[in-house]
């Protein structure tokens, strides 16, 4: 699989699984456990971010394989190879750093932002004003697609090639200006959608949001696809006005497929 990502377009795989979402017929699941928080500060999206990791279990960290707990991406360990202006590769998360996910887009790639004193940080190097308007939950880094707003996450056994799920999926974005510009849709290994969320907004520039949601009731999730506002960042910069980015991204210890 690993191979395979880097010999062809990734979303390939992915989008496929869109298309099975959209002819699955609608299964009644249980209503999940939705952690969702927004504000100017790191200080007002920390409780809920603590309630969801506590429903997790502990932080796994990387490598190896666990029967519960949790994995955690903050970004700010990665290579300054790997960082802007340097793109990350798809799967720097179940190779380089084992944690079990792979990234999925209908864009160009991804990038992580640059270290100060290295490189422009929080993506001045792909839009000057960026700065700005973002800002970060664990410094110093935060994390986006490249060309398109849509990011996919497909879980692995950490280290593997073996499909996996998850029990939960959270993140952390920055400047959230609209209630319906930015959401986490989660499904499960059928295609079916198992919950679609947006995620809360703040007013002004350099806030923080989180959404968060598990499930407690069997069901698991295959595939997670994050819609982060609606501008697309790199190249031309298109889109709307709504310039999301993510921070930390918290999830369920990834299980092999039953």
């Amino acid at each position: 699989m690993e191979r395979e990502i880097g010999k062809t377009k990734p979303w390939v795989v992915s989008f496929a699984m869109a298309t099975l979402a959209l002819t699955t017929p609608a299964i009644a699941f249980a209503a999940p456990l939705v952690f969702e928080a927004a504000g100017s500060a790191p200080a007002d999206i920390q409780a809920a971010i603590e309630e969801f990791r506590s429903f997790l279990g502990a932080d796994n960290k990387v490598g190896g394989t666990f029967t519960g707990g949790r994995r955690e991406i903050n970004w700010d360990g990665v290579p300054d190879q790997f960082a802007a202006p340097n793109n990350l590769p798809a799967n720097f998360f179940n190779k380089n750093s084992p944690r079990g996910v792979v990234f999925f887009t209908p864009g160009s790639g991804f990038q992580v932002s640059g270290k100060e004193g290295v490189a422009p940080i929080e993506f001045d190097n792909l839009r000057p004003d960026a700065s700005n308007k973002l800002a970060v939950f664990s410094r110093q880094r935060l994390f986006t697609a490249l060309g398109s707003p849509t990011t996919e996450v497909l879980f692995f056994v950490p280290g593997t090639a073996e499909a996996a799920t998850s029990r939960g999926f959270g993140s952390v974005f920055t400047d959230v200006a609209r209630d319906d510009s930015t959401k986490i849709e989660y499904f499960d290994v059928n295609g079916a959608l198992l919950f679609s969320g947006f995620v809360p907004a703040a007013k002004g520039h350099e806030t923080l949001s989180f959404l968060g949601v598990a499930f407690d009731a069997g069901e698991e999730i295959f595939l997670v696809r994050i819609t982060s506002g609606d501008v697309e960042l790199g190249g031309d910069n298109r889109g709307g006005g709504d310039l999301v980015v993510m921070d930390d991204f918290i999830y369920g210890e990834p299980q092999p497929l039953l």
